[in-house]
This record gives structure tokens, C-alpha cells and sequence, in this order.
């Protein structure tokens, strides 16, 4: 069923629609375009937890633009599909590179941000947004601990304390999905299941291709195989019973990205008892939410991009130990 023009006008696609409204709020700076843009109940889920209502996200855009009046992204990547016939789902993936006053100097900052958005009719009705803070972080010459002991992890609520879809190729977070690139979608799921969370590392190869590329946390990027693996066992190793649950998935084609790609939105559940790569263990379980994105060609993994923020985790560890900020901060 094509989808509605009444989802997007009055702009040509989903992906213009996206492109053009972030740049309005983001590079404009027409934050008043939220009232427009958003559903007075909309609902952000966040690395710190979830905000409801459109008044939160317009202060913690105040607040997180003026903290960065440098600061200008760019779209990288649209990955949209549509929700029935008047809503789409898009995974926007936001490249910046800023220059910011530390100290007297300007410092360059590259780092990606993803937003999932649900919008119905041209409003904003859900959205699932994840920074990379640690490239923030390293780049500007802070101690990513201590930055995140000024953080309260402050908890979820509405749908991201619902079970994971059981069959979230045809119904995911977001509402039923049209089931387009059936193949590419399963070896995905099967891939995330397989090495990530069954921690089959030595199956890299069977879905990923040799020359792979993947962009991480930290505007850290890791190619081949080998590498993929020890970045993964860096990432699961202080969690060492970590399990992932996809929340949601769309596909999109576009030649303009390079072909096919797939947006995942996940989550991972872990308990912090393994490497204390974050200081003393816990034993305490942690929720990281997190969007990867995988480019696929010739049926197979050519490049990930992953997305989720290290620095709300560490605030969720330091939390357990008591040693964490009791004042709440800006979630959005």
C-alpha cells in the first residue's frame, strides 16, 4: 500500500520530510517548530530514561543547544519505512563535526546521534534517540567517569517496559510492519542472536564481509573480522551474561545511501560482574539502548554502524554504587 502523502507533505518523502524538519530545529534553531512537529503526549526514550510530553523535549532542546551553540549535524543516513498508510518509522543517523571553545582553544568533535521516529500524519508520536557522549567526551579532553557521576539515570517508562515483539519482523515497537527484504531481515536477526548474544564470534565471517567497516562509540571505526570480534568482547565483557532484544527493525533502498540498509533498534540487559573495565564491579543489572545500522550488499554485512551511549551507562554503574549525581539531568 504507498504510503500517504499526508505522512510527509508538505515535503516530497519521508526523507526529505526528516532531513528538512531536523535541519529547521537543529540549524535554524526553530525550536518553537517542536510545538508544530511533536504531539503534545509524544513520548522520547532516551539513554537516561524517558521523557512524555512535548514540553520536556523542548527545554532539553533548549538546554542541550545552548550547552552547544556550535553545533550543526547532518543527515548520514534515512533508513524509513512505513506504519500503515499514513505513518512512517525512520532511523536518522546524524553525523557532526563541530569545532567548540574548551578552554580557550577550539576543539574538533565528530560524533553520531540516532534518532527512531515515529511520526503519524506529519506529528511526532514516539521517538527512541541514542548520542555517542563518549566521542564527546574523549574529544574535548574530559575523564568520561567523572562526566557521567554528574548524571542520573532516571528510568523508563511506557513502551521500553513492555517484553520484547515476538515477532518483530512483522510487528515491532513501532506497530505492524510491511515484510519487505525478508532475507536481509532474517540473516540480520539471526546474526545479532547468533554472535552477539550467543557470543558465536567464529560466525563473524558467515555474515559479514571480509572488508568490513564498522563505526562505533567513541568515533571509533573497526574493520575485518578479527576486530569486529574484539570489539564486541570489549563491549560484553563487563557484562557477561548481556543479552540483546530487537525492538524494532525497517528496511530501506535507497541509491543515494549506497543500497539497502537495515535499522535496528536494541537493547541490551546485562549485569556489570564481569571486566571492570567502568571500576569496581557491581553486580547489578544494566539497560543499554542502542540503533545499528547495517549496510547489505550482495547478501551479505559490508558495514555497521552502531550507536548507544557509553556515558548514561557508566551513570546507571555508578548509580548502583551510590556514587552517582542525585540531581536529575536533561534526558533529551
Amino acid at each position: 500500500m504507498p504510503l500517504d502523502p499526508v505522512a510527509y507533505l508538505p515535503y516530497q518523502d519521508p526523507d526529505d520530510f526528516i532531513r528538512e524538519v531536523t535541519d529547521r530545529i537543529w540549524v535554524d534553531r526553530d525550536i518553537a517548530h517542536i510545538v508544530e512537529n511533536y504531539e503534545p503526549d509524544s513520548i522520547v526514550h532516551a539513554s537516561l530514561g524517558t521523557v512524555v510530553g512535548r514540553d520536556g523535549v523542548i527545554e532539553g532542546t533548549t538546554i542541550r543547544m545552548g550547552s552547544t551553540p556550535g553545533h550543526i549535524g547532518q543527515a548520514e543516513d534515512v533508513v524509513w519505512e512505513a506504519r500503515g498508510d499514513d505513518a512512517f518509522l525512520s532511523s536518522h543517523l546524524v553525523f557532526s563535526a563541530d569545532e567548540h571553545l574548551v578552554d580557550g582553544r577550539n576543539v574538533r568533535i565528530r560524533k553520531r546521534t540516532v534518532a527512531n521516529c515515529l511520526y503519524r500524519r506529519g506529528r511526532m508520536v514516539e521517538e527512541w534517540v541514542v548520542r555517542d557522549d563518549l566521542a564527546d567526551c574523549l574529544q574535548r579532553g574530559l575523564d568520561p567517569d567523572e562526566v557521567a557521576r554528574g548524571l542520573t539515570f532516571q528510568g523508563y517508562s511506557g513502551s521500553m517496559l513492555d517484553a520484547p515483539p515476538k515477532d518483530v519482523l512483522a510487528e515491532g515497537v513501532s506497530g505492524p510492519r510491511p515484510d519487505e527484504f525478508r532475507p536481509e531481515c532474517e540473516m540480520v536477526l539471526e546474526f545479532i542472536d547468533q554472535v552477539w548474544s550467543q557470543r558465536r564470534l567464529n560466525k563473524v565471517p558467515e555474515f559479514m564481509d571480509r572488508d568490513l567497516f564498522l563505526h562505533t562509540v567513541g568515533d571509533r571505526t573497526v574493520i575485518r573480522p578479527d576486530r569486529y570480534q574484539s570489539d564486541l568482547l570489549s563491549m560484553v565483557g563487563p557484562f557477561p551474561d548481556a543479552r540483546f532484544a530487537v525492538r524494532d527493525i525497517q528496511t530501506n533502498h535507497s541509491p543515494r545511501y549506497a543500497g539497502l540498509r537495515v535499522a535496528v533498534l536494541w537493547t541490551m540487559h546485562g549485569t556489570y560482574r564481569g571486566t571492570p573495565a567502568f571500576g569496581p564491579l557491581t553486580g547489578k543489572p544494566v539497560t543499554v539502548l542502542g540503533v545499528s545500522q547495517f549496510l547489505i550488499q550482495g547478501g551479505r554485512i559490508v558495514k555497521e554502524v552502531r550507536v548507544y551511549d557509553e556515558i548514561s551507562l557508566r551513570a546507571q554503574i555508578n548509580a548502583a554504587r551510590g556514587d552517582g549525581s542525585e540531581i536529575e539531568a536533561n534526558i533529551y
